[in-house]
């Protein structure tokens, strides 16, 4: 396999990185455990979490299942924090005080003594840069932090901590972490050319777009009963567009003429784009994950990438996946005529 390196790291993960958002509801503990040894195994080394997953039982069940196999060194941990934990006014943001609060309490329910990457996981204006990477800095000092990492950022942020960081020796953004699928790909026009510039990472999430891009959804106002905008609705419901259910079926159609499923041509897709480290895939139980798994080895050919061009040219968008991104003004309409 070809491992790739995080941003400026020396660090070395796989093109393909776990997501744990189901972990806790829908997928059981027993299963998401499974699916730990299985992403293991099939040389996943990166998993991906948050404090904020389920009300931390993400962060609690890859703890458990890390110390039943012994095979924590084998798998770099990658979690964040930002949103709130409690009630109080000081349970939540990018503050020194929430910061080292919650790194402590997920190094708890991870049963590790440290996390290899550490990320905001929503940037908090209000609140300076310096004391957002002055707490980082402490926490890979004090060795509970290997690396640190944002994710949902706008590049002027992410290029404000970068020079912060050279300015006044604070540790290093060493990756970003931002929505990315053919129904958005608005990254392109300057996420990724900063990261690529300045050596930065690129772990992106939903490449599936919800399942959009695998035919799930009918139309835009009827949810199946499974699903994430039937169940939580808000967020999940307003990415539900008529062109990008469109632009699904015609994507569906396509992966079909190439003889793979939708679901391994959409995480392809963005594995192979330029300046992709690795997409995270969401699994939801082992069968989901081991169909992903021969992406690993596959690459993306120009007749298909330029097929995906056609469908939503670059750096444009059918969905709006930066719906949890207030700084993104450029909204995507619902609409057909959008």
């Amino acid at each position: 396999m070809n491992y790739r390196l995080l941003g400026r790291t020396g660090v070395r993960v796989a093109p393909l990185c776990l997501g744990t958002q189901n972990f806790g509801f829908p997928t059981p503990e027993d299963e998401a455990i499974r699916m730990i040894d299985v992403a293991l195994d099939g040389g996943i080394n990166l998993i991906d979490t948050s404090n904020s997953y389920n009300k931390g039982e993400a962060e609690r069940i890859i703890g458990k299942g890390l110390k039943q196999n012994g095979r924590r060194h084998q798998m770099l941990i990658a979690t964040k924090a930002h949103y709130p934990t409690g009630p109080g006014p000081n349970d939540r943001g990018n503050s020194r005080l929430h910061l080292m609060r919650a790194c402590e309490e997920s190094l708890q329910r991870l049963q590790t003594d440290y996390i290899d990457l550490f990320q905001l996981h929503r940037p908090s204006p209000e609140i300076p840069i310096e004391e957002t990477l002055a707490a980082l800095t402490d926490l890979v000092r004090q060795g509970k932090v290997r690396y640190v990492g944002t994710s949902t950022f706008p590049a002027w942020m992410q290029m404000e901590a970068v020079m912060m960081s050279e300015l006044k020796g604070y540790v290093r953004v060493a990756s970003e972490q931002p929505p990315y699928n053919l129904l958005d790909r608005r990254i392109e026009n300057e996420t990724i050319p900063f990261c690529q510039k300045y050596g930065v990472g690129l772990l992106t999430w939903s490449p599936l777009a919800m399942g959009i891009l695998i035919g799930r959804y009918a139309d835009a106002k009827n949810y199946p009963a499974d699903s994430r905008a039937k169940l939580v609705g808000s967020i999940y419901a307003d990415r539900v567009t008529q062109r990008g259910i469109e632009v699904g079926n015609q994507f569906v159609s396509l992966a079909e003429q190439a003889g793979i499923s939708p679901a391994q041509l959409g995480v392809l897709w963005v594995k192979d784009q330029p300046g992709v480290t690795a997409p995270l895939i969401g699994s939801k139980n082992v069968a989901q994950l081991e169909h992903m798994l021969p992406v690993l080895e596959m690459t993306l050919s120009d007749d298909l990438r330029a097929a995906c061009d056609e469908l939503v040219p670059p750096g444009s968008a059918a969905a709006d996946f930066h719906n949890t991104a207030p700084w993104m003004k450029m909204k995507v309409s619902r609409s057909r005529t959008s």
